[in-house]
């Protein structure tokens, strides 16, 4: 081999040796199943069996609020980053309803935390510090980080949180890998990591209860296999804890339709979508709030849940945030909270009370 081409290959390996080592050095490879720290105030109360228990799920959007069309949002959207008094008014909106419906548990999905589009913030701890007297415990997991992420319009790090907030003591918590979107292998490493926040809250009884919190992909197409994958990898979970007896409940931003929703949008809304939703793996087995019934009946307007930052929308037009639960519990009362809450975030609180299932 001639003495030129011989250089020219090391110089190639040599670069693409750097390459790979910039990679693995600016990107996040989590574990399929990983333990994480619990904060916990030693003098937080115990559940009980039997006892009611208001939970509240809420995608707060990085408290960016309702004032922008960001680059991902739309094809012409241009926006890049909330202005800090955005966020800050976002913040004390999010703390507000929180405060005034004081669910005993709060499932929130991305808040952010060192990512460069909200200045760095560590939003979890600044929501945290407002509410800490009424939530003793809590947990956070990433489902997005990265140091720097080569698209354009970031160009900086990037990181995402679920926190679970929790009057009630949490004895252990833990995070679970979903699927990951197909990408070759380089993009892959830049792109979210959607996962399942666990939190195990101890019962009275010397049982448990278990709460997940969550946060699925972004639906971009309706012949992407990936929201189908996580769900079923998410049924599969709870299958396990409701054949062991445990009484469990998941909330999150779903990102998919239910039954009868997709024909009522305009095709502009309804692309990304499958008419047929993979939530039917979860609904077809267990209770769902909002119900297929709510979500698409009459009084479908009050289980709006999404409302885009769309300048040809005027409010919520679709429902994509829920809470399932196992059948061993039993449904109180729901709601969206919809009143109070439309320039908060572009996702609306779904806040139910339950009965947890009595000592045998």
């Amino acid at each position: 081999m001639p003495r030129l081409l011989r250089y020219t290959l090391l110089c190639v390996l040599i670069a693409i040796g750097l390459i790979a080592l910039m990679i693995y050095s600016l990107t996040w490879r989590p574990e399929a199943k990983e333990a994480l720290p619990v904060s916990c105030n030693a003098q937080a109360p115990t559940l009980v069996p039997g006892q009611a228990l208001k939970v509240m799920t809420w995608n707060v959007q990085y408290l960016a609020g309702k004032r922008y069309v960001f680059w991902n949002d739309l094809a012409n959207g241009t926006d890049e980053k909330p202005t800090p008094e955005d966020m800050a008014f976002s913040l004390d909106e999010v703390a507000r309803v929180i405060r005034d419906e004081q669910p005993d548990v709060v499932l929130l999905q991305e808040l952010d935390d060192g990512a460069k589009a909200s200045d760095y913030q560590h939003q979890f701890k600044l929501l945290q510090d407002r509410v800490t007297d009424l939530y003793p415990c809590s947990a956070q997991a990433f489902d997005w980080k990265a140091d720097f992420v080569p698209e354009p319009r970031i160009f900086g790090s990037v990181g995402r949180q679920l926190a679970t907030l929790s009057r009630y003591r949490i004895e252990q918590a833990e995070r679970l890998q979903l699927p990951v979107a197909a990408a070759n292998f380089i993009s892959r490493q830049f792109k979210p990591k959607n996962a399942v926040l666990v939190t195990h809250l101890p019962l009275g009884n010397g049982g448990q209860m278990a709460v997940f919190n969550t946060h699925l992909d972004r639906a971009t197409t309706p012949f992407d296999e990936t929201l189908q994958r996580q769900v079923t990898a998410i049924a599969k979970v709870l299958d396990k804890y409701e054949s062991r007896g445990t009484p469990w409940l998941i909330g999150g931003d779903f990102n998919l339709l239910p039954l009868g929703q997709h024909r009522r949008l305009l095709p502009e809304q309804s692309t990304p979508y499958s008419a047929d939703s993979a939530l039917h793996v979860l609904w077809d087995k267990y209770p769902m709030i909002p119900t297929n019934n709510e979500a698409s009946g009459i009084d479908r307007a009050q289980w709006l849940t999404h409302y885009p930052n769309d300048p040809g929308l005027n409010g919520p037009d679709r429902t994509v945030d829920y809470l399932f639960y196992s059948p061993r519990i039993k449904r109180v009362e729901a709601k969206v909270k919809q009143d109070d809450t439309l320039r908060i975030s572009d996702h609306l609180p779904v806040i139910a009370r339950f009965l947890l299932p009595a000592a045998p």
